[in-house]
């Protein structure tokens, strides 16, 4: 038996060292290198045209999606539009439900704070409408003593405040512009303070409300950004550089005229 043994130990120990090889090596393996993301979702508001809404597919189509679209063709990325509410849009960035936000946000220090811009690709302004049958309202401080509509959480919302007082129930909040507007067109407002563009867009498509409109010097001129979780430099550098190529072959250009012509 001992001979036995004997003759057998050594394949034995050969056995064992191989597999302790084996084990080792294992061990020592590099961890596998993360894909990089490609695909990007994009939080977008559904009621807010011509910059993005839903069409009768249910699809959201409009300028910040085509612009969105054009960037990612650029960069070599993916993105996937999420209809968001935009009282809660900064919300869901920061959550790490949505990767980017489109749509209409205007660049502020406020919003600064939380998230990173684009280099702007839009330039608005706040805008009144009031009915045609209106006269008295000339400028924004004759809203005063009026029943104001504003989209929540919107700059409309934060100059009304200024004006009124955050608390004044004179403010009516809405979840979109175009549910401000149709309240103005059934008398629940006495008047709707809005982005110019989308205030101009909802009364060419809905002439039989009979509004007009009333530009105020005092309001700001406002910059549109894309936005990205704070610190994602990885990200908005895609994006700027995206932006900043879109602009110099001119598709830019093609999507503005599209929706704007030579009104922006």
């Amino acid at each position: 038996m001992k001979k036995i043994l004997s003759r057998y130990l050594p394949l034995c120990t050969l056995a064992l060292g191989l597999m302790a090889v084996s084990a080792c090596s294992k061990k020592e393996e590099a961890p596998a290198v993360a894909a990089k993301q490609s695909l990007y979702v994009v939080g977008v508001e559904s009621a807010y045209a011509p910059f993005s809404a839903e069409n009768e597919k249910k699809e959201v189509v409009g300028f910040d999606i085509d612009v969105m679209k054009a960037i990612a063709a650029k960069t070599g990325i993916e993105v996937k539009f999420i209809p968001t509410p935009f009282e809660g849009f900064f919300n869901f960035l920061a959550q790490g439900d949505r990767d980017l936000l489109i749509s209409a946000i205007t660049i502020t220090d406020e919003r600064k704070q939380t998230v990173d811009f684009s280099t702007p690709y839009f330039e608005a302004s706040q805008l009144i409408a009031v009915p045609q049958s209106n006269t008295t309202v000339k400028q924004f401080t004759d809203l005063k003593t009026l029943k104001i509509g504003v989209q929540s959480a919107t700059t409309g919302d934060e100059v009304v405040q200024n004006l009124v007082g955050k608390n004044n129930p004179s403010i009516k909040r809405f979840d979109s512009t175009p549910l401000a507007l149709k309240e103005l067109e059934g008398g629940g407002v006495d008047a709707v303070v809005a982005d110019d563009a989308v205030v101009k867009n909802y009364i060419t498509n809905n002439p039989s409300a009979s509004f007009r409109v009333v530009s105020d010097a005092g309001f700001p001129k406002e910059y549109y950004g894309i936005a990205v979780r704070k610190g994602n430099a990885e990200l908005l550098n895609k994006i700027n550089q995206g932006l900043a190529d879109i602009k110099a072959d001119g598709s830019f250009a093609k999507i503005n005229d599209k929706y704007f012509g030579n009104a922006k």
